[in-house]
């Protein structure tokens, strides 16, 4: 059958719908003109004033931000030392950055298992995962919900392993009453345009380690430093600069920075906002027996980037996919939040097969994300609910 019969023929709404969409006003746009005006576009005063900002709002001692939420999650890993031979945990239900940076490293990512309610990295699968050879652990706070990070702590704490936090899509998040970003030994953020926060692109790397902070700054500029204490040859001149270690050219722009500084006037607005909407679609998905809502543990005051919509298969006559392609006939075009890591080509050929990650594996086949952003309108959200009752009426199975 297709998708207009299974729509009933006639969308919920007209116009398209899409999962993710930023937000600027004027203030973004005047923010944004005036370093243009400026003196400086990269390298200037934006720079450092994100930096005290971001660490105003986190709670966090150092910040250090870069060109983007991948860049973060490198320099991170070069900070904790991860390197040729080591094994770096993370989770598969992830963006594949997440892995990546341990193999920029010259590491190995290995993959534990999720929550089954949750949808985060799960401390037991992580548990089982140390090896000899474990540096790191990249925990992802997925959908924006904080990891169980008591747990993760004392794990890696009695391993002597380092937590790096990827906290893409957590800013704004708090965890206990702290702010996401002062609790890891390192925390990344990402400002991408479907983000709470959004520069265009850009990222950050959070610590209260000024050892970590220290090597963050030079490996987001070149491994390169002015710092008179640093430098190991006497100084030519005012001029004089030296290339200590090997960075790279991670920078972020003052034009990022200023959109950056100006969201986070608004992201208080944000938040709420964005909390409005989980709640009227958990009131609404609560009540099908045929979909599963996300559980949140009581320590996250989660600031959701993402809604996850699970569905299960056994009491519906459908599969995601068709269930997905529905949801467009609605005009209501949700995405899916993540392929496995493991599933991707690359990953194949370095030897990772499916099967290693089965809760993951699941989650994957079940699950999609519906329309979350700030300019969403109460009738933008009730579309939403209205399609999948729709959808869900249509392929429930007669008990």
């Amino acid at each position: 059958m297709d998708q207009a019969a299974i729509a009933g023929g006639t969308p919920v709404r007209k116009e398209k719908l899409y999962y993710g969409h930023q937000y600027i006003d004027d203030k973004d746009i005047q923010a944004v003109v005036e370093v243009l005006k400026s003196d400086y576009l990269t390298c200037g005063p934006k720079i450092s004033a994100l930096e005290e900002k971001l660490c105003e709002i986190t709670g966090a001692k150092y910040a250090v931000v870069v060109s983007n939420g991948t860049a973060a999650l490198h320099i991170a890993c070069q900070a904790a030392g991860v390197s040729m031979g080591d094994e770096v945990i993370t989770t598969p239900i992830t963006f594949a950055a997440s892995a990546n940076c341990a193999l920029y490293c010259g590491a190995r990512p290995v993959f534990a298992d999720i929550n089954e309610k949750t949808y985060n990295i799960s401390p037991d699968s992580v548990e089982e995962h140390i090896t000899e050879r474990t540096k790191a652990v990249v925990a992802v706070d997925f959908t924006g919900q904080a990891v169980e990070l008591n747990r993760l702590t004392k794990i890696c704490q009695d391993n002597k392993l380092v937590l790096i936090e990827d906290g893409a899509h957590s800013i704004g998040t708090k965890y206990q009453g702290k702010g996401i970003g002062s609790i890891a030994d390192m925390t990344t953020f990402s400002f991408h345009p479907v983000k709470t926060i959004t520069g265009g692109e850009g990222g950050a790397v959070l610590t209260n380690n000024e050892a970590y902070y220290k090597k963050l700054l030079l490996y987001r500029a070149h491994g390169i430093t002015r710092d008179a204490s640093l430098l190991e040859h006497e100084s030519h001149g005012g001029w004089y600069y030296e290339q200590i270690d090997l960075g790279m050219n991670y920078r972020m722009t003052d034009i990022q920075a200023a959109l950056i500084l100006s969201q986070l006037d608004k992201l208080e607005a944000f938040r709420k906002r964005r909390k409005e909407i989980v709640n009227r679609y958990n009131e609404a998905f609560e009540k099908f027996p045929e979909l599963t809502v996300q559980e949140e543990i009581a320590e996250s005051d989660t600031t959701r980037h993402l809604y996850i919509l699970r569905i299960k298969p056994e009491l519906l006559n459908c599969d995601r996919k068709q269930f997905y392609d529905a949801m467009a006939a609605e005009n209501v075009c949700c995405n899916v939040h993540y392929i496995p890591v493991y599933y991707h080509p690359f990953y194949e050929k370095q030897g990772y097969q499916r099967g290693l990650c089965p809760k993951a594996e699941k989650l994957y086949e079940e699950m999609m994300s519906l329309p979350l952003y700030y300019a969403m309108s109460d009738q933008d959200v009730e579309d939403v609910i209205s399609a999948v009752g729709k959808i869900v009426s249509y392929y429930r199975k007669s008990l």
